[in-house]
């Protein structure tokens, strides 16, 4: 890929043969992007020979720098010693700018080859079939989703699934609610399935418990019948399930996420994975039988200085660490698949989404396992997660590699509560499905696409309708989908919709118009791009950070994919709208002679594209007005 890194490689290579030269071996010496003001690349390697040398690490860069000298004049224009050590390297910015100019009009500008074909499985989503996706769940699905596309364009080869537990406590809740209280299941008119399951069925039937503890009894006898598979209950819970995974995944859909296959939770119950899990981890001595105390009856996970867990209780069924278990060992290929494979109905984009069953068939056999598999779920799982990630480690001899990538929740901020109905008495709002504390996706989405429709008439009123709303839903979607990333993942998010959709600071709608107001510069210039063109006129200050910002791509995508850290992107996203921003308040693009127009639109066509290509890895779009 040529791009900046070709700056970096360059002196990279160069710097070898100085060092080689002077002596010099063995160092693992750094080149970063310089901070402003001091070039455009800086090396650390002073430092490491100072030890080597004996000397000041000013004097060995004043040594480096000027035997640099002879290499300057390719993609270096100027080497110096800074007095604190480091050596600084000035690019050619003429030359710079018609590499990284040309190399960004590819489609798969900004990939790299950090994963060198590897097979890499994610799992994320994974919401419970009881209730609709609230905006805690997005934050999840949108992680999750970033992360598979980042991934892909660090060249791995990435397998993505959503667990449906459809054979859980949650489901057994719903059921009893249809069943013994008498719930419809028919639910009123205008309302999705989902959004009724989980505000009125769930919430209602969980109200109960305390009043009526004998419903408790129901509802754990349900669970075993959900459990053995053959039962009317468990044919219900089916259908129940079935209609809310197809309601959530109108959501996902939404929000411009895809799967490769649905993993259902009843079929890893039914599948006898567990039994055999269940007896290698007897055989290994890592789990025991408790014949007396709390736990009696019990086989429980032996923890140190922590409460041992539970993996089958007294009564025989296995708590969702148990099936979580097998379902870790089945993703990294620890186990026999028992599966086949089935076509989910549909998915956007044309995509086939397959599905497990027990039913065999004559579909083609999958292979889903991978021996790295990353599992987003959120910091309140993070104690399941060690014991799964411990267990995994046993199993596979230290050759498998399973990661629990965890966030941490999502709050509405005071008002964006108060304005969907939420009362919390001027403080942030927590989620909480159990007690319908909760807002759901759809809503939040309707909302910000309803804000974006007024203010992009009041902006565009010759719009039609139709444009109207897809600019709508475009802005809308990036614009929940930014906030979910914009944090690094270990800090709680306050949601607020009206600061998320400002045109201004660090939204997905300011990044969104830069792409916009560089299309109306394109229009307006009345030409296309000559890309032969003479890139030396770009000298501005404003011109060639803009360059080198588009030439920091597949670095953004390298920093991302080794950190499994969307927030990267979104940086990256965010400092190349400001960028141009500032090249767009300061060079008069369409004032200038015909060669230095042409120059310039190509520039301002390079960062389109470039922009384009960084916000398709987070799920963004990039409407052409706002």
């Amino acid at each position: 890929m040529m791009s900046f890194r070709v700056l970096l490689d360059e002196i990279r290579k160069n710097l070898l043969s100085v060092l080689e030269k002077e002596g010099i071996a063995g160092l693992t010496f750094s080149l970063e992007p310089a901070k402003e003001g001091f070039g455009d690349v800086s090396c650390n390697v002073a430092f490491l020979a100072a030890k080597q040398l004996k000397k000041r690490p000013n004097e060995i860069a004043q040594l480096i720098s000027s035997q640099y000298e002879k290499f300057v004049g390719g993609l270096v224009s100027k080497v110096e010693a800074h007095p604190s050590g480091y050596v600084n390297f000035y690019a050619d910015n003429g030359n710079l700018a018609k590499i990284i100019i040309v190399e960004s009009q590819k489609d798969d500008y900004g990939k790299t080859d950090v994963g060198k074909g590897a097979k890499i499985t994610v799992e994320h989503t994974s919401v419970n079939p009881n209730k609709a996706l609230h905006i805690g769940h997005v934050r999840n699905v949108v992680v999750g989703d970033s992360i598979v596309r980042i991934l892909r364009k660090a060249n791995y080869s990435v397998q993505t699934l959503n667990y449906v537990d459809d054979s859980g406590l949650q489901v057994a809740d719903i059921l009893l609610g249809f069943r013994i209280l008498g719930f419809s299941q028919d639910p009123p008119a205008g309302q999705k399935f989902d959004h009724y399951c989980g505000d009125e069925v769930y919430v209602k039937t969980t109200e109960k418990y305390t009043t009526n503890p004998e419903l408790q009894e129901k509802r754990n006898t349900m669970l075993k019948e959900i459990e053995d598979g053959n039962s009317e209950t468990a044919k219900l819970a089916s259908e129940i399930t079935a209609r809310v995974l197809a309601e959530q995944l109108k959501t996902c859909w939404r929000l411009g996420v895809s799967y490769d296959c649905l993993n259902f939770e009843s079929e890893i119950v039914r599948s006898h994975l567990w039994p055999q899990i269940f007896e290698r981890l007897k055989q290994m001595n890592l789990i025991k039988f408790e014949s007396d105390g709390k736990n009696k009856g019990c086989w429980v996970i032996m923890a140190e200085g922590e409460e041992d867990k539970v993996l089958v209780r007294s009564n025989g069924t296995a708590t969702y660490i148990a099936k979580d278990i097998p379902y870790a060992a089945w993703k990294l290929g620890l186990v026999e698949d028992p599966f086949y494979y089935k076509e989910y109905p549909s998915q956007q984009n044309n995509k086939t989404l397959y599905q497990t069953t027990l039913v065999r068939n004559n579909s083609p056999k999958k292979n889903y396992s991978s021996d790295k598999v990353i599992t987003v779920i959120d910091s309140r799982q993070a104690r399941l997660q060690n014991i799964i990630t411990d267990l995994m480690n046993k199993f596979g001899q230290g050759k498998k590699e399973y990661i629990h990538l965890s966030y941490e929740s999502v709050t509405l901020s005071s008002d964006t509560a108060n304005s969907l109905g939420m009362e919390t008495g001027g403080k942030s709002a927590q989620m909480s499905g159990r007690k319908g504390l909760y807002v759901n996706a759809d809503k939040i989405l309707d909302t910000l696409e309803q804000k974006t429709s007024d203010e992009t008439r009041k902006r565009n009123p010759e719009l039609s309708d139709d444009v109207l709303q897809q600019i709508a839903r475009n802005v809308g979607v990036a614009t929940l989908r930014y906030e979910m990333i914009k944090q690094d993942l270990d800090k709680i998010i306050t949601f607020d919709t009206t600061k998320s959709l400002s045109l201004e600071g660090d939204t997905a709608p300011y990044i969104q118009y830069a792409y916009a107001r560089a299309g109306r510069i394109i229009e307006k210039s009345n030409i296309t791009p000559n890309f032969d063109a003479n890139y030396d006129l770009l000298q501005d200050n404003y011109e060639a950070a803009l360059v080198k910002a588009i030439g920091k791509l597949d670095l953004a995508v390298q920093d991302a994919a080794n950190n499994l850290s969307p927030k990267v992107i979104a940086k990256y996203c965010y400092s190349l709208a400001v960028t141009f921003n500032a090249f767009y308040e300061h060079v008069r693009v369409l004032d200038a002679t015909p060669d230095m127009l042409n120059a310039r639109i190509c520039l301002v066509q390079s960062f389109q594209k470039c922009l384009q290509n960084a916000l398709d890895l987070i799920g963004i779009g990039t409407p052409a007005r706002m």
